[in-house]
């Protein structure tokens, strides 16, 4: 197509005429791949006579395809391939054009530009760097800002890698002090173009430190410049002319943008490189930490303390993701108590007038909550939210100081009992409810450390009563969902007064009543913690179809998995008392599944143009849908000994399974595949529904879930061990079960850890269906050889071991039909070698069951019928029995501990005995000073190393460790023993191994001399006493099991 058939296809997708539209799309479709196309576009973009929404959709289209295609894969298409020739003419006029593009295009080929280096640069785009100086060394700002623009996007390309950064001190060194000199030039002026140009060249330094300093940059000859230019940003009045009077587009002003990548390098800086408390003892950093600390850090203290003081004053505005960064310092520097000593006079003064006013309720909170309570309810709960929340920042700046810093405790709690005091004190119409807010705020961010002091603990009783009880029934919302939130806070808190208890409790069930939905949120969040106290426990059962009601009702108004959470917990715990409206719950919970699923699909179409806001929203669609999912299966299992609800409960669910996996909602494949699991354990039957599921899996499988084979494969199992009626007679069933095998087994995207499943399933099939698969022993043998035959080819031992029990299986399941295969096929010798090798590998009660029944399967075998390897070899099949026989009694052992450990099978006397004196042992770890709690203050003239800095020394010294050979020991027996599966069942549970050795023994003693006598011919006196008493234990077993029967 000509350029000007090109021009007017672009015209047309502006068209109000939604059939000319829809044409001109496909059209453009079709010209996807195309040689040219891609160049007339371009083309059509730089052409300053064309109109701006034709070159605005011709740069869309131009990006689009740049995405798509500029990076070839096995997948893509050959007619959509970029041809090399089109991509060389790209490169070479991106730069140019960009230049010559207004803002509104600009941003899209932005992204074409940080596409194309990200696959390229620089092997692909050799000339790119030479381009870049050439545009920085122009007059014209405008050639420029473009240069510079070309630099952070070829710096973008680096920002996270740590490996290969030769690139990046090359561009250091060309580039930095060009870059740092225009910044110095521009710091002085006040037009928006200067911001701009600071803010990219901000962030082009910030991409460089982001997880690493280069020693260039160390330099002092390099940081005075760069952080004078920094702080220099961040002393900067920001211009007032022309400045916008929302906040919000404040914020996003060039000049804020600028202050805040400013900002955000000097913080990186600190954080990351120049605190010496904060880097492990191995740190190539520590000697720049040592000279930033003393010489550099207080600067930049300094400085934001002034930006503060200004703040405060009300002379001067910072945005909130400026007061967040300042309030990450701050928080940092309370750790090395260099810098603590210079913050240390400022800290009471900080807690008054810089933390607190960010904890009280602000107009911009009221202003939320009345103009959309649900998105004021997911900033108050979603927690990536807080990484850029200014309240945070300085909940966390608190918290930080009163945990480490004695009299910075003090003075916390000092303010915010003097704050509640005055509210107390003042008359009704001089209370300032958004102060009393504020101080709640501060009490309830120090739980975690008043709850630790038994004295302290002890003095919280009665601020309740006093401060909190009283606003559950407040004139302001924020008031009564503030007190919801301190019983929340302080649920560990232990009540002397039974009654305060009660007072809470009964609360707290009327705010579940509030109009407000945010009170309502924060109410029902509490209500999960207050469980533990068996008061309320009793008190709740009457209020749960309420409760259950409320929860519901709620999560059809806000997704957010929180809610979710408690609604699971509450289904878990009064299980029996649900029961009798088990089916409603259920019902309602589907139909909110259903609601919210279908709100993710509406909003699935053009996931490409989807802002961040619409991202974030589905991604809470896609928690909450999880944890309803979650909840549904918790009721399932705890249903589990009422079959005629369990039945209404699985009619209830087929919509949500079909739902899923119909519409390939990968993001809850887990949670579906849990719930068909539950449905199918529970039951111990295949319903006549549940096998419509299971073709259903089978397509699903097919088309969207290959990478699903794990999470599927409990599921598998129980279709062929509680639906081995339908296994056995279906050929349809056994062929899908069979292709999943194979396809899980020949697949190159799957792993290991997939192909472990498919070998279980292949157990599954060959247990469950003896004698009626025949059909499938070859090819199963096939697929596991494949891995079995060649000696380097598995490489962990769990698939190692499942392998060779494939191979058991088939012993087990037809012996001279396997025998003759593996000899057939040259496989015998190879697969005697590996089994008996890891003998001692089959650690587990199951894997010692099926060694032994597989080995009396051979014995079995008339002596003619045996490959001459086992011939040869016939006394070590006997040796290879009593060494399973000899280690089974002590993996029954470990498999005991272990079920008493998820107390199955033990009795609800002794769970409340040890529930109690686990308890105890809490409260006594968790109890005052006097019970051994260690403290954590430390003194003012020492440096605080916290929880994550040791976790960094300790990351530091195993990567130290460079011993490979101790590291294999170490891999090796890490699996070793692999760990006991105590839900597992098998038909094999029903086998007693020494009634079958014996058995088989004494057959061959009777019917078979010959090869008795070659298979015993060996034994040591040891052996035989063994052999006598696995006989005698077989003779007790029988005689118990008749007994049972009679």
């Amino acid at each position: 197509m000509d350029i000007q058939g090109l021009y007017q296809l672009f015209q047309a997708t502006f068209q109000p005429d939604p059939n000319v539209r829809i044409q001109a799309e496909l059209k453009l479709k079709e010209l996807e791949g195309t040689q040219g196309t891609l160049l007339q576009s371009m083309h059509i973009i730089g052409a300053q006579e064309s109109e701006i929404h034709v070159r605005q959709a011709a740069s869309i289209y131009f990006k689009n395809a740049v995405r798509r295609y500029w990076f070839e894969t096995e997948t893509t298409p050959a007619h959509l391939k970029i041809s090399d020739t089109d991509k060389d003419a790209i490169k070479a006029n991106i730069l140019q054009l960009l230049a010559s593009a207004p803002p509104v295009i600009r941003t899209q080929l932005i992204t074409v530009l940080g596409t194309i280096l990200s696959n390229d640069f620089p092997a692909k785009f050799p000339g790119y760097l030479n381009t870049v100086q050439n545009l920085l060394q122009s007059q014209d700002p405008k050639t420029v800002f473009v240069g510079l623009i070309a630099l952070k996007e070829v710096l973008r390309v680096y920002k996270f890698k740590l490996d290969d950064r030769e690139p990046v001190d090359e561009i250091i060194a060309m580039f930095f002090p060009a870059i740092q000199q225009i910044g110095a030039g521009l710091i002085s002026s006040d037009s928006t173009e200067a911001a701009e140009m600071l803010k990219i060249i901000f962030k082009c330094y910030h991409y460089t430190i982001q997880i690493d300093l280069s020693e260039r940059q160390r330099d002092s000859a390099s940081l005075v410049p760069w952080g004078t230019l920094f702080l220099q940003m961040v002393e900067k009045p920001v211009p007032a002319e022309g400045l916008p009077t929302d906040f919000e587009e404040l914020e996003k002003h060039p000049w804020w943008k600028a202050k805040r990548w400013a900002y955000q390098c000097l913080n990186r800086l600190y954080i990351r490189y120049g605190n010496p408390t904060a880097l492990t003892s191995e740190s190539k950093f520590k000697a720049f930490a040592k000279t930033f600390v003393a010489n550099f850090a207080p600067n930049i203290l300094s400085a934001y303390l002034k930006q503060i003081e200004l703040w405060v004053a009300k002379q001067a505005w910072l945005s909130p993701r400026v007061l967040c960064l300042i309030g990450n310092f701050f928080e940092e520097c309370v750790k090395d108590k260099n810098i603590w000593s210079l913050m240390k006079p400022h800290s009471e003064t900080l807690v008054t007038h810089f933390v607190f006013p960010q904890l009280c309720f602000t107009a911009a909170d009221e202003a939320l909550w009345v103009d959309d309570p649900v998105e004021y309810v997911h900033s108050r709960i979603d927690k990536l939210e807080d990484f850029t929340s200014p309240s945070t920042a300085a909940v966390n700046f608190m918290t930080t100081m009163a945990r480490y810093r004695q009299n910075a405790f003090m003075q916390v709690l000092s303010l915010a009992n003097t704050v509640l005091q005055k509210y107390n004190d003042a008359p009704a119409e001089t209370k300032d409810p958004r102060e009393k807010d504020g101080a709640l705020v501060m009490i309830g961010a120090l739980a975690p450390l008043i709850l630790r002091k038994k004295s302290l603990a002890a003095m919280m009783e009665p601020v309740f009563v006093a401060h909190v009880f009283p606003e559950f029934k407040s004139q302001y919302p924020f008031l009564r969902a503030r007190a919801c939130e301190m019983i929340n806070q302080f649920s560990d808190l232990d009540f002397t007064d039974p009654n305060n208890v009660a007072i809470a409790f009964a609360s707290l069930m009327d705010r579940l009543r509030d109009n407000e939905l945010p009170v309502k949120v924060t109410a029902a969040l509490a209500l999960r913690p207050m469980i533990r106290h068996e008061a309320v426990l009793e008190a709740m059962k009457p209020h749960l179809q309420f409760i259950m009601h409320e929860l519901l009702a709620m999560t059809n108004q806000i997704d957010v998995d929180t809610l979710a959470e408690v609604m699971d917990e509450f289904v878990e715990v009064f299980a029996q008392d649900l029961a009798p409206f088990a089916v409603q719950l259920c019902e309602q919970l589907r139909d909110t599944f259903l609601r919210i699923c279908e709100d993710m699909t509406k909003g699935a179409d053009g996931v490409d143009d989807l802002s961040d806001s619409a991202i974030d929203e589905a991604s809470d669609k896609t928690m909450a849908a999880m944890g309803v999912l979650k909840t549904m299966g918790t009721l399932i299992i705890s249903l589990e000994s009422t079959p005629e609800v369990l039945n209404q409960l699985e009619i209830a669910l087929l919509p949500v399974i079909q739902f899923t996996l119909q519409n390939a909602l990968i993001d809850l494949f887990d949670g579906v595949f849990e719930i068909i699991d539950s449905c199918t354990f529970s039951a111990k039957a295949i319903s006549a529904n549940m096998w419509g599921v299971f073709e259903l899996i089978y397509k699903t499988f097919k088309e969207s879930a290959l990478d699903f084979m794990e999470e599927m494969f409990p599921s598998l199992d129980n279709y062929v061990s509680y639906g081995k009626d339908v296994v056995s007679t279906n050929e349809n069933v056994q062929h899908m079960i069979f292709d999943m095998i194979e396809t899980v087994m020949k697949s190159d995207r799957l792993g290991e850890n997939d192909r472990v499943s498919g070998c279980k399933l292949s157990e599954s099939l060959l247990l469950n269906c003896r004698g009626h698969v025949d059909k499938y022993l070859a090819p199963i043998l096939g697929l596991v050889f494949e891995y079995l035959g060649p000696a380097d080819r598995i490489q962990t031992v769990e698939f190692r071991i499942q392998a060779i029990e494939v191979v058991m299986n088939c012993l087990y399941y037809n012996p001279s039909v396997t025998l003759r295969l593996l000899e057939e096929n040259g496989w015998t010798q190879r697969f005697l070698t590996v089994w008996f090798t890891n003998l001692e590998k089959f650690s587990r009660v199951h894997d010692k069951k099926l060694s032994i029944v597989a080995l009396c399967s051979i014995l079995s075998v008339p002596v003619e019928q045996l490959p001459a390897a086992l011939q040869s070899g016939w006394p070590q099949v006997l040796n290879g029995i009593l060494s399973n026989f000899e280690g089974l009694p002590i993996a029954q052992a470990k498999r005991k501990e272990m079920e008493k450990m998820y107390n199955i099978g033990s009795d609800d006397e002794d769970d409340g005995e040890e529930d109690d004196e686990g308890q105890t042992a809490l409260e006594a770890a968790l109890a005052g000073d006097e019970d051994g709690v260690e403290e954590e203050w430390v003194d003012d003239e020492e440096d605080v190393f916290d929880e994550g800095h040791e976790y960094l020394e300790y990351l530091a010294q195993q990567a130290s460790k460079s011993r490979p050979a101790d590291r294999e020991d170490d891999e090796e027996s890490e699996y070793d023993e692999l760990e006991e599966e105590i839900y597992f069942e098998s038909p094999l549970d029903e086998v007693d191994p020494y009634v079958l050795f014996r058995n088989v023994f004494t057959g061959l003693q009777q019917h078979n001399l010959a090869s008795y006598n070659e298979l015993t011919k060996a034994t040591t006196s040891e052996q035989q006493e063994f052999i006598m008493n696995l006989i005698k234990t077989a003779d007790a077993n029988a005689a118990k099991a008749a007994a049972t029967q009679a």
